[in-house]
C-alpha cells in the first residue's frame, strides 16, 4: 500500500485504496521496467522509490501491478471524518449537503477503508471549502465500492454555496478504548468486520504518532504497552508494527501478517494523544486549540490562565510556560471558539482531565484567541551567528546536552533544520566543535532519522557508537537560514536598512558582513531591480534587537539570498551603528542627486557616472582627489580606492555634459553628503576612471561559464549594462579562452569549443571580435567590439573548457569504477584509505541512493592517469571535492587491482565485486555535457 500511495499522490488521485498484483487489470506489453519496488510512502514520484536496476526482473506479464485510488476525500477532520470532497476532472470539489444522503455516505466510508458512516453533517460543519461546489447529485445505492461508480444527475440546488458543504463522520478502522476519551486508550483495529487489538512488542512513539494522526487527535504523547489500558478480547490483529511515522493510517505500517503474532492480551498496545495543539508557531509555541468532539476549537484569552498553560506545555512535552499571549498573537483561528472555561490546577497530565465550566465570555471572538509560548523544543543550535546555525544541543531532564559528531548525519540534520526549527534545509554538518566546546555531560545516544520525521522524538535511537566522545567532537549544524528579508526606514520598500528574519526574530546585518553582490541579490529577491548603493546607518538609522553576523558569499546573479553560500560568520564586535543599508534601482532614491555607478561591465572598476540634475553624467578629473574616490568606492560597497586615472572612451549618449566640483573629506558614506558640484561641457580626454579594492575579489563575477554543471567549463557569458549576455565566436581562439580561465581562477585553457557547444544562450549577445594576447588579467582588458543589432546570433555563442573543470562518474551509470575528469582527461581514483563514508557520499552526489561500500577493481583503461588517492570523506562533507586526499596525480596504486569501485549489500547478499553499486541504481544520472 505504501507503493500504491506514491502512485496515487503522483497522479493527483487522492488516497490509495488498494494495491493489486497478478495482473488484476490485465497483462501489459513491452518491457517490465521495475521489480521489487520499495517505497516508504512519502516519495513524490514512483521513480524515487528504491528498486533494482531498470529492466531487471524475475517476473512476467502475469504479475503486473495495479492500483485503485480514491476519488473522494475527507478534509479538515481526521482520516475518517471531515468535509466531503470528490475528484472531478483535475480538481477537488465540495458537495452540497442537500445532494448527499446515507447511501452516498456508506460508499465514501467504504471507499476510504473507514468502516460504516456514523453521521452526515450539513452546514459546513468542517469549515467552508474553496473552489467549486459540485453541480451533480450522487445517487449511490450503498453497495458500490467507489463513488466513481455511482450514478449522477444534475443538481436542483443551483444556489448551493460553501455554507452548505457536507461533512461526514465514519467509524474508522482504528479506535482507542478504555482511556476516558477518544484520544487515549487501548489500540484496536477493524479488520474483516471485527475489532481486535495490537501487540505491544516493539511499539514505539512513531507508531503511536500514526494512530493519533489517523484519529485527528493531535500529537502522540505516550506509547504504552503491557495492557496499560486493560486487556482486550477477541483477535490480536497486528504484531511487530513498524511505522516510519509518516503513514496516514496504521494499516499502512509494516507488520506481520494479519492475525499472526506471538503474544497475548497482557501486552496489548495503547496510546495517549494530546487533546491540544499549538498552531501557527513552532512545536512549542502557537495558538492554543483543543479537541472537542470531532472538531478543534480555539480558546478565549479571558478563559485561560497560567495553570492551564502549565498543563498544555507538560502535555506536549514542551517544558514549562514562558508566556501566555492574548489578542490573537498567533493569528485568528477558524471555526468555533470554545464555550467553556478551563479550571486546571497545574498538576494534571492532560487538558482532558481539567475541570471545566461554562464560559461567561459569550461575546468572545477569534480576535481573542489565546496563544502560548513554552520553554522548549527538544533541540537548539547555539554558539553560531544566528538561530539557524550553531552547536546542536538536546534537552534532557532540564539540561542541554551537546551531541557527538559521530552520532549525527545528514538525515538527522534534515529533521532539525526543516521540521523542528523551521530553518530551511541543512547546508553543512560540522564536526570537531566548529561552534565551540560545550561543558558538562554529552548526549549518550545515536540518532537514526530517515529525514522525513516531523520531530526528532519520532527518530529511532540506539546507544552511542562513541561512548567516550569528548567535547572536541561536539557536532555543529548550519541550516539554510533566514525566512524573510526587508528594507526598513527608507523612502519606499526598495530602500532602507537591511533586516533578515530567522524563525520569528528580525535582526539587522553588520556592514562588515555585507557587500554589493549580496545587496544585488537582495534587491532581485525583493523584486526591486539591482543594487545601486550599499550604505551605513547614517542613512537609514540604527536598528534594534539582534545583529546577524552571516557573511554571504554571493556571486551577484542568485535570485534569493538563500542560494548564496554563507562562507563564514563575522566575529567582529558589531553595534547598530554599523547596520547595513541598501538602495535598489527600483527605489525613488536611486534617481536622487549623488547616485553613482561605474560603466564598463565590472562592478568595482570603470568610468564614474553620477546622477546630477536628473541625468547620468560622466565626471571630470579636475579637482577630483583620493577623498572623492574613497567615497565612491564606499558608496558602491567596493572597499577602498586603488587607483584613479583618465579615460577617453566616452560613449555618445553621455558626451555632451559632465559634472565637476565635488569636495569630500573622504569619510562620507555617499556623494550626496559632499559639497555641491556643477555641470560643465565634457572634454573627451579627461573623464574619470576608477579602480576600487573590491575589484580583485569580484572581477571574476563579471564573467561566467554555464551549461556544464561546473564553474570551469561552459558557454561564456559576460555581465554588461546590468544583464548577462553571450560572446560571438568571430576571431575567438585559445588565447582568448586562456584569459577567461585565468580570470576565473580555473587553471589554463584546454579548448575554446566552437559555436554553441554548450547550448545557445538567451538574451543579449554583448561581445564580438574579441582579441586577447593571452597574458591579460581580465577579458575586459582585451580588444573587442560590441555586437550591433542583428549582427550576431546565438548559434555562434562561444564556450571554454579550463583545466580545473572537474566531474565524477561511475562507469555504468549508478555502478562501476569511480572515475574523475580533471585537466581534460578522465582518470581513476585509488581505493587506498577509502571508507564506506566516501562510497555513501558518491552515491548521494550522483543521485544514486544513500548507501554503498567500496572495494578494489581493475582500471577500465589501464593507460588512464590515477588522479586521486587516499580519499577520506567525512560525514559533514557534501561533495567529493571537499574530502581530504593526496594532491592531484600523487598516488601509490596499481591500475591492475587497486582502482576504487563500490559494492552495495542488499539484505546481506554481496553483489559482483567488480562493480561499484549504489543502493538505488537505475541506469540514469543527472545529464551533463
Amino acid at each position: 500500500m505504501s507503493d500504491a500511495a506514491v502512485v496515487c499522490r503522483e497522479l493527483g488521485c487522492g488516497e490509495a485504496v488498494d494495491a493489486l498484483g497478478k495482473s488484476h487489470f490485465g497483462s501489459g506489453s513491452g518491457p517490465i521496467w521495475m521489480d521489487d519496488v520499495d517505497c516508504s510512502g512519502s516519495e513524490s514520484r514512483l521513480k524515487n522509490c528504491r528498486s533494482p536496476v531498470w529492466g531487471k526482473h524475475d517476473c512476467n506479464e502475469t504479475h503486473n501491478s495495479g492500483v485503485i485510488c480514491s476519488g473522494a476525500r475527507l478534509v479538515l477532520g481526521s482520516r475518517c471524518s471531515g468535509r466531503v470532497e470528490v475528484l472531478h476532472g483535475e480538481s477537488w470539489v465540495t458537495v452540497c449537503d442537500a445532494d448527499f444522503n446515507q447511501q452516498d455516505a456508506e460508499v465514501v466510508c467504504r471507499e476510504l477503508g473507514c468502516g460504516s458512516p456514523v453521521k452526515v453533517l450539513g452546514a459546513a460543519a468542517f469549515g467552508r471549502g474553496e473552489g467549486q461546489v459540485w453541480s451533480e447529485v450522487l445517487q449511490c445505492r450503498g453497495n458500490k465500492s467507489q463513488i466513481h461508480f455511482c450514478p449522477k444527475s444534475s443538481s436542483l440546488k443551483h444556489n448551493c454555496s460553501h455554507d452548505n458543504d457536507v461533512g461526514l463522520v465514519c467509524a474508522g478502522s482504528v479506535r482507542l478504548m478504555n482511556g476516558g476519551s477518544r484520544c487515549a486508550g487501548r489500540v484496536e483495529v477493524l479488520h474483516r468486520g471485527q475489532w481486535g487489538t495490537v501487540c505491544g512488542n516493539n511499539w514505539y512513539m512513531r507508531d503511536a504518532a500514526v494512530v493519533c494522526r489517523e484519529l485527528g487527535c493531535g500529537e502522540a504523547v505516550h506509547a504504552v504497552s503491557e495492557s496499560h489500558f486493560g486487556s482486550g478480547s477477541g483477535p490480536i490483529w497486528m504484531d511487530d508494527v513498524d511505522c516510519s511515522g509518516s503513514e496516514f493510517t496504521l494499516k499502512k505500517c509494516q507488520r506481520r501478517g494479519w492475525g499472526k503474532h506471538n503474544c497475548n492480551h497482557s501486552t496489548d498496545a495503547g496510546v495517549i494523544c494530546s487533546g491540544v495543539l499549538l498552531v501557527n508557531g513552532s512545536r512549542c509555541s502557537g495558538r492554543v486549540e483543543v479537541l472537542h468532539g470531532e472538531s478543534w476549537f480555539t480558546v478565549c484569552d479571558a478563559d485561560f490562565n497560567q495553570q492551564d498553560a502549565e498543563v498544555v506545555c507538560r502535555e506536549l512535552g514542551c517544558g514549562s510556560p514562558v508566556e501566555v499571549l492574548g489578542a490573537a498573537a498567533f493569528g485568528r483561528g477558524e471555526g468555533q471558539v470554545w464555550s467553556e472555561e478551563l479550571q486546571c490546577r497545574g498538576n494534571k497530565s492532560q487538558i482532558h482531565f481539567c475541570p471545566k465550566s461554562s464560559s461567561l465570555k459569550h461575546n468572545c471572538s477569534h480576535d481573542n484567541d489565546v496563544g502560548l509560548a513554552c520553554s522548549g523544543d527538544k533541540r537548539r543550535l547555539v554558539g553560531g551567528p544566528n538561530a539557524c546555525s550553531g552547536r546542536v544541543e538536546k534537552l534532557h531532564r532540564n539540561s542541554w546536552l551537546p551531541v557527538c559528531d559521530a552520532d549525527f548525519n545528514q538525515q538527522d540534520a534534515e529533521v532539525v533544520c526543516s521540521w523542528e526549527l523551521g530553518c530551511g534545509s541543512p547546508v553543512e554538518v560540522l564536526g570537531a566543535a566548529a561552534f565551540g566546546r560545550a561543558e558538562g555531560q554529552m548526549w549518550s545516544e545515536e540518532l537514526q532519522c530517515r529525514g522525513n520525521e516531523s520531530h526528532m522524538y519520532l527518530c529511532q535511537t540506539s546507544p552511542s557508537l562513541k561512548p567516550n566522545c569528548s567535547h572536541n567532537k561536539d557536532v555543529g549544524l548550519r541550516c539554510s537560514g533566514h525566512t524573510q528579508a526587508r528594507l526598513m526606514n527608507g523612502s519606499d520598500s526598495c530602500s532602507g536598512r537591511v533586516e533578515l528574519q530567522y524563525l520569528s526574530e528580525w535582526g539587522t546585518v553588520c556592514d562588515v558582513s555585507w557587500d554589493m553582490r549580496a545587496a544585488s541579490v537582495l534587491c532581485a529577491q525583493l523584486k526591486c531591480g539591482s543594487s545601486v548603493a550599499v550604505l551605513g546607518s547614517d542613512w537609514f538609522g540604527e536598528g534594534s534587537g539582534r545583529i546577524w553576523a552571516d557573511v554571504f558569499d554571493c556571486q551577484g546573479n542568485e535570485t534569493h539570498l538563500l542560494k548564496c553560500p554563507i562562507s563564514s560568520w563575522s566575529r567582529t564586535a558589531c553595534s547598530h551603528k554599523q547596520d547595513a543599508g541598501v538602495i535598489c534601482s527600483g527605489s525613488s532614491l536611486a534617481s536622487h542627486e549623488g547616485g553613482v555607478r561605474l560603466s564598463g561591465g565590472m562592478e568595482c572598476e570603470g568610468e564614474v557616472e553620477v546622477f546630477f540634475r536628473q541625468e547620468w553624467r560622466r565626471v571630470l578629473l579636475d579637482s577630483w582627489s583620493e577623498s572623492e574616490a574613497s567615497v565612491v568606492c564606499r558608496q558602491l560597497g567596493c572597499g577602498s580606492v586603488l587607483n584613479t586615472s583618465s579615460s577617453s572612451s566616452s560613449s555618445p549618449e553621455h558626451s555632451y555634459m559632465c559634472v565637476t566640483g565635488f569636495n569630500c573629506s573622504g569619510s562620507e558614506a555617499h556623494l550626496r553628503n559632499c559639497s555641491s558640484s556643477q555641470a560643465v561641457n565634457c572634454s573627451s580626454t579627461v573623464q574619470l576612471y576608477i579602480t576600487c579594492s573590491g575589484t580583485s575579489n569580484t572581477v571574476h563575477s563579471s564573467i561566467r561559464l554555464v551549461g556544464s554543471g561546473g564553474d570551469c567549463a561552459g558557454r561564456l557569458e559576460v555581465f554588461h549594462s546590468g544583464s548577462w549576455g553571450t560572446v560571438s565566436d568571430e576571431l575567438w581562439d585559445i588565447e582568448d579562452a586562456q584569459v577567461v580561465c585565468r580570470q576565473l581562477q580555473c587553471g589554463v585553457a584546454l579548448s575554446a569549443p566552437g559555436p554553441a557547444r554548450f547550448g545557445s544562450g538567451t538574451g543579449p549577445i554583448w561581445l564580438n571580435e574579441v582579441e586577447c594576447e593571452g597574458n591579460e588579467a581580465s577579458l575586459w582588458n582585451c580588444r573587442y567590439q560590441l555586437c550591433g543589432e542583428d549582427e550576431c546570433g546565438h548559434k555562434d555563442d562561444v564556450g571554454v573548457v579550463c583545466s580545473e573543470y572537474k566531474e565524477i562518474r561511475l562507469t555504468e551509470g549508478c555502478e562501476g569504477n569511480l572515475e574523475v575528469f580533471y585537466n581534460g582527461t578522465w582518470g581513476n581514483v585509488c581505493v587506498n584509505g577509502m571508507t564506506d563514508e566516501t562510497a555513501k557520499l558518491i552515491c548521494r552526489e550522483l543521485n544514486c541512493g544513500r548507501t554503498g561500500s567500496e572495494s578494489w577493481s581493475k582500471a577500465r583503461v589501464e593507460s588512464a592517469p590515477n588522479w586521486l588517492d587516499n580519499v577520506k570523506c567525512r560525514k559533514h562533507d557534501s561533495t567529493l571535492w571537499h574530502c581530504p586526499s593526496s594532491s592531484w596525480g600523487e598516488n601509490r596504486c596499481d591500475n591492475r587491482n587497486e582502482v576504487a569501485c563500490i559494492t552495495s549489500s542488499e539484505n546481506g547478499n554481496t553483489l559482483d565485486l567488480t562493480n561499484w553499486l549504489c543502493d538505488s541504481s537505475p541506469h540514469e544520472r543527472p545529464c551533463s555535457s
